[in-house]
């Protein structure tokens, strides 16, 4: 894991955490490896995966574990590389994996309190989404909302589905629609990225995500 501090100019907006996580795996010269990625259902948000449990504890003089005669390992690889950026205010956050792109806007910079009425600001900064967007000629885009666990779970709902909308919205004048499919949902409460006991926590959790495919995935 690599942690990047970069102190912010007056006026400018500046990245100021870079996290960067390798996953990889060591395969026998015998067995080989083997890396299966599923595709998210259309239910759960990118990111959002069921972990595998904590290992259990391994006997290394187990006799099963050794490596037959002739046999040698072969040399690890890298299987995903996961990058985390996010600005010195926390109201934006990018995510970098071999596979896709994240972009995570927090509530409070895209709309008013309780609205999904997005304002200029806002608009400059979806924009440049779909700037990326085009980059990566991506053709199916993901457009998901969040909400805190204030309030009722149905309002919520309701809420982070027309925040969503309010952000496809845009995107789609931005990209003319040019081949691009939408994924546009609002889940509330549900899948919260921090804790809701707390104003800072609840802050984080109110937000829209924006992920498509990268270049060639």
């Amino acid at each position: 894991m690599t942690v990047t501090r970069t102190p912010a100019r007056a006026g400018t907006p500046r990245l100021a955490l870079t996290l960067t996580v390798a996953t990889v795996m060591v395969a026998t010269g015998v067995f080989g490896a083997a890396a299966a990625h599923a595709e998210d259902g259309p239910s759960v948000p990118p990111g959002t995966e069921a972990t595998a449990a904590a290992p259990v504890e391994v006997d290394p003089n187990d006799p099963d574990l050794k490596l037959p005669d002739g046999a040698t390992l072969a040399e690890a690889k890298v299987l995903d590389i996961k990058q985390v950026v996010e600005d010195q205010s926390g109201d934006e956050r990018r995510e970098d994996t071999n596979a896709d792109v994240k972009f995570a806007l927090q509530a409070e910079v895209l709309f008013g309190k309780d609205s999904a009425r997005l304002s200029a600001q806002a608009r400059a900064r979806i924009g440049a989404i779909a700037e990326e967007i085009k980059t990566q000629n991506a053709t199916k885009v993901r457009v998901f909302g969040f909400t805190d666990d204030l309030g009722s779970s149905a309002h919520g709902d309701v809420l982070s589905k027309r925040r969503a909308d309010a952000v496809h919205n845009v995107l789609s004048q931005e990209l003319d629609d040019a081949g691009v499919t939408y994924e546009v949902r609002g889940y509330g409460e549900q899948y919260p990225i921090a804790d809701n006991s707390t104003e800072a926590g609840r802050k984080k959790n109110r937000r829209v995500e924006v992920s498509f495919p990268r270049t060639g995935s």
